[in-house]
């Protein structure tokens, strides 16, 4: 069954926004039960690949040829335009990109699933019994025409301990599209965690030509879903692709020196949220762009094939977070 992957490109921009997010897992019943069961993601997979396209494949993203994998594909078919998950089922152990669900680790850290329904949303997710970091939080918002609003949030605790984030901006339009029975949702962004704010602000913004639309330092609130103490502050900063209303990226960094790295960085074949994807009008560009800004290039441009985002021109960045950052030009 294949399904219409779009390029998430608009007008005048020179990369989408956030279309495809990758992990690495050995474990995929529990992928299959968290994202498939409980938040209802149509599964596709294993998907075929030729031995050929496979190694290619290992080749581009730093993957040793001893690392074999299974490819699937999550996602949600009735809102296509959200970001779809390419799972790599592992047959050989990696390392964990985390250690535990301690907001204060380095790396990718949470998927979004925007919701218009969050209390019925939590009432399932505890009918599950999926953990989740704290109860749920209501906070007050101000739209960007001015006018006030709340929002209700509850992080759930994912496989691979990546954070799952429940949220619905009440009375107001949601962070990305819903399903049409308003339940079932995302996942529409993705956030990770930095101690190097400015590193990231200018690789996504020279770089990948995506702009902040919020950068800000808050305070954490008592019994905060993140998990660290009353008034710790941290810099919430957000990605948009230009002319893009979903599928961001959100970066913390907090301020109080706690971060902590795990030693093992978040990307491929590390097991965790490892690489990004974003479609580009123009690879070349994009290289320009990397070479003026010193980012490192891992794998120069190369057509690839992939049956999750098609055939394309390709080139891998690394992010100052580690993350793998995978840019294609679509044939």
């Amino acid at each position: 069954m294949k399904h219409k992957i779009p390029q998430g490109i608009h007008t005048g921009a020179l990369v989408g926004h956030l279309n495809t997010v990758t992990l690495c897992t050995t474990n995929i019943e529990e992928y299959k039960h968290f994202y498939g069961e409980v938040m209802q993601m149509d599964i596709v997979g294993p998907l075929d690949q030729t031995p050929e396209e496979i190694r290619h494949q290992n080749l581009f993203w730093n993957i040793p040829q001893d690392v074999e994998y299974e490819m699937y594909h999550f996602h949600r078919s009735s809102v296509p335009s959200l970001l779809h998950l390419r799972v790599l089922h592992l047959k050989t152990e990696t390392p964990h990109i985390h250690n535990s669900y301690n907001s204060y680790e380095l790396g990718s850290f949470s998927l979004g699933f925007p919701t218009a329904k969050a209390k019925e949303f939590d009432e399932r997710m505890k009918s599950f019994n999926i953990g989740e970091m704290a109860p749920m939080q209501v906070g007050d918002i101000v739209r960007a025409d001015g006018i006030p609003g709340q929002y209700l949030e509850t992080i759930y605790q994912g496989p691979d301990y990546l954070h799952c984030v429940g949220i619905e901006r009440v009375a107001i339009s949601q962070l990305a599209p819903c399903d049409p029975d308003g339940l079932f949702c995302g996942p529409g962004y993705s956030a990770l965690v930095s101690n190097d704010a400015e590193a990231e602000i200018n690789f996504y913004t020279k770089v990948l030509d995506h702009y902040t639309q919020l950068d800000a330092v808050w305070n954490a609130s008592k019994g905060s879903a993140l998990g660290v103490a009353e008034g710790v502050p941290f810099r919430f900063t957000s990605f948009y692709a230009q002319e893009a209303t979903q599928n961001h990226i959100i970066m913390l960094e907090f301020q109080d020196g706690n971060s902590i790295d795990t030693g093992v960085p978040s990307h491929l074949p590390n097991q965790g949220l490892g690489m990004y994807s974003f479609y580009t009008s123009s690879v070349e560009d994009i290289l320009i762009r990397a070479n003026q800004e010193e980012t490192e290039i891992l794998s120069q441009a190369t057509i690839l094939k992939d049956p999750i985002v098609g055939t394309g021109r390709a080139v891998l960045l690394k992010a100052p977070s580690g993350m793998y950052i995978e840019i294609i030009e679509k044939l």
